[in-house]
């Protein structure tokens, strides 16, 4: 297996000289030197203002990140939770959708979540993922060269969640293509237009299939939402249409770069795919350090409440506050040797998922997903090379490979 190219690592003379919003900055240099100097020097960081652009906090430590993560009161995702919504003022499906509602609110919408997303609930989705999975990979195997991203990764979390949805098999294409370019860009930073052209349009997507499901409920998670009530309340159309569009954001992308970047990982480092294909590490550690390695959505949005001290600094109601994953998840500080990728890493409390209350809902299944993916390619790879260089995704929130092009080795 063949070492890839890496990207230039970014040390920088002078904090205050990076622009963490800038996704040309995330797809083109690797930031983990940046990382261990924030939370060596600055682990509550103030990035100034840039132009019209707002100031935030970046916070890097693995226990300040978890803080602020835990802490929905003081530190509240309902102004946005991604770096793009909340420079541009605040998110329209604030108090709408899970992921930008805190308090009762969100409580009750997330217990009306839990059951379809349970591993009961979730036997017969898990069943066809190792199928569909399996298949991917024969396929894979039987044409030799690929592109792992866009034939291999892209399809089996995304059927996974349009099976929950109820999206049929003929719309998928479309949906992949508008969740690739709703946060981030395979060709440069992505653009403002692009990226809220592709969003109406998935908006626009689920707000027909909620109108079908309300004449015609089927078994499916829309269906759940429209019949669904809290406080006696049946749900609004915007409510169901923002959580279908947030759930396969959500259930898409992260497990997408995940699977990428986990192969890569594999490819560069003989040693650990070996160790996975003869079983001295286990399935279950290796999906984790997978997700820690990978760490696909790098930060968590919120804004601050009130006044308060947080690693030493004090931020003022109304701050933006990023808390960022991927520093934490190569914390030193909890992590021995945060910078190997060890498949057999234990203990391993990742944020890969976040944290807290808004710890992620879709979290068994994206762990069912990996499982399987590592399954089908031990079985049917004897070594997976690369072709060609990969292709970096531009984006501030995602993190992860757009293309991946592959020789997969059959196993004889």
């Amino acid at each position: 297996m063949t070492a890839l190219t890496t990207r230039p690592a970014l040390a920088p003379d002078a904090l205050d000289d990076v622009d963490l919003a800038d996704p040309l900055l995330h797809a083109r240099h690797d930031l983990g030197p940046l990382w261990h100097r924030l939370r060596t020097e600055a682990p509550v960081h103030w990035q100034p203002e840039r132009g019209d652009q707002p100031g935030f906090w970046v916070v890097s430590r693995y226990d300040d990140v978890v803080a602020v993560l835990n802490d929905t009161a003081t530190f509240t995702s309902e102004r946005g939770n991604v770096l793009d919504t909340l420079l541009a003022g605040g998110d329209s499906a604030a108090g709408k959708m899970l992921a930008v509602t805190d308090g009762g609110p969100h409580k009750a919408l997330r217990s009306a979540l839990l059951k379809p997303f349970s591993p009961r609930a979730l036997d017969v989705v898990v069943d066809s993922v190792r199928r569909g999975t399996r298949g991917l990979v024969e396929e894979a195997v039987r044409r030799g060269t690929v592109d792992f991203a866009a034939d291999v990764a892209a399809h089996i979390p995304l059927a996974a969640i349009c099976d929950l949805l109820g999206v049929p098999p003929s719309d998928r294409q479309h949906i992949i293509d508008l969740t690739s370019s709703a946060l981030s860009s395979a060709d440069g930073a992505p653009t403002e237009e692009a990226t809220w052209s592709s969003r109406n349009g998935l908006l626009f997507y689920f707000s027909e299939l909620a109108a079908a499901r309300r004449a015609k409920p089927l078994d499916d998670v829309v269906s759940l939402l429209v019949t669904k009530e809290i406080d006696g309340r049946p749900l609004t159309h915007e409510q169901i249409v923002f959580n279908c569009y947030s759930i396969i954001m959500g259930g898409h992308e992260t497990t997408r770069f995940a699977m990428i970047g986990g192969l890569r990982a594999l490819m560069e480092r003989p040693g650990q795919w070996q160790a996975l294909k003869t079983g001295q590490v286990s399935t279950a550690s290796a999906v984790e350090e997978v997700l820690r390695w990978t760490t696909p959505a790098l930060h968590s949005g919120r804004t601050a409440t009130q006044d308060v001290f947080l690693g030493g600094q004090f931020v003022e109601e109304g701050d933006i506050v990023t808390a960022w994953m991927a520093s934490a998840n190569r914390d030193e500080r909890l992590f021995d040797r945060p910078e190997v990728f060890d498949l057999a890493r234990t203990p391993n409390k990742h944020l890969t998922f976040a944290h807290g209350p808004h710890f992620c809902l879709g979290a068994f299944l994206a762990r069912a997903e990996l499982t399987a993916l590592l399954e089908s390619l031990c079985e049917r790879v004897a070594v997976a090379e690369p072709a060609g260089e990969p292709g970096y995704v531009y984006s501030n929130f995602l993190s992860g490979l757009s293309s991946l092009p592959v020789t997969l080795v059959p196993e004889r």
